[in-house]
């Protein structure tokens, strides 16, 4: 861990999926290296093939984690949920490495940034519980709604959707607002808050779009958006990773 403020916080990101990894494919990860660099912080790449002596030992020289998205979906076992037909396969070397991640920032008080999938395998960590499929076409979709959260139901690529921000949310004081947009690429959302986790912005039709961590003063803030496609967005992009590195220098400060 950093012992210096001087130091810039290093900040470990997991590959999106073990098969990216594998076969080199960088583009969509490079954009969370790029983020946390452009926020102060050093990126450290997480290996989804690391045995658990060595991620925890890793893990260990961290001050922070950001969870990546991903175009896998949760396992539903782990919130004792069947299959929905129109999920995505699981990732189990992604969702091992991020629950070793979490341990060891809850346990250790490191700051999180969960984005997408991440913040919804934060959720499921956390005991709480995912909609499965978010559709404006499909009828078999557990939520139906007029918004395009998936990007296969997107006509613009440069999509935006409202949200409604809690006033007194974290992400409503780095908004400066109760309401922004946001873009949107994803068909999964969290159904029930896991334990400590408050929801801190919606969308209209309902779907949460942001959650915060209650349990103690740790920064833990899960977007269901992709701020690190956001790049130059002052509110709901750019000061989220800040701020995550500001919490990450108030850790290795105090360690």
């Amino acid at each position: 861990m950093s012992s210096s403020n001087s130091h810039k916080p290093r900040v470990g990101i997991p590959y999106r999926t073990r098969k990216e990894e594998l076969s080199g494919e960088r583009r969509k990860y490079q954009w969370y290296l790029e983020s946390v660099i452009r926020a102060g912080g050093e990126p450290v790449e997480i290996s989804l093939a690391l045995p658990p002596a060595e991620l925890a030992r890793l893990s260990r020289s961290l001050d922070a984690v950001v969870l990546s998205g991903s175009p896998s979906d949760v396992n539903p076992s782990r919130f004792q949920s069947s299959r929905h037909p129109k999920a995505a396969d699981p990732d189990l070397d992604r969702e091992r490495t991020d629950f070793a991640l979490l341990d060891h920032a809850f346990a250790e008080h490191k700051p999180v940034l969960a984005i997408c999938y991440g913040v919804q395998l934060l959720n499921v960590y956390r005991g709480g519980s995912l909609v499965q499929h978010i559709s404006t076409t499909d009828d078999s979709a557990e939520v139906k709604t007029n918004i395009p959260h998936p990007t296969n139901e997107q006509r613009d690529p440069e999509f935006r959707h409202p949200i409604q921000i809690e006033s007194d949310s974290r992400i409503a004081r780095l908004a400066h607002a109760t309401e922004a947009s946001v873009n949107s690429s994803h068909h999964q959302s969290i159904l029930e808050p896991g334990e400590g986790l408050r929801i801190a912005a919606r969308a209209p039709d309902g779907v949460i779009e942001a959650v915060e961590w209650t349990g103690d003063s740790n920064w833990v803030t899960g977007v269901q958006w992709h701020p690190e496609r956001m790049a130059q967005d002052e509110s709901l992009a750019d000061s989220l990773f800040r701020e995550l590195i500001a919490a990450a220098r108030k850790v290795a400060v105090q360690s």
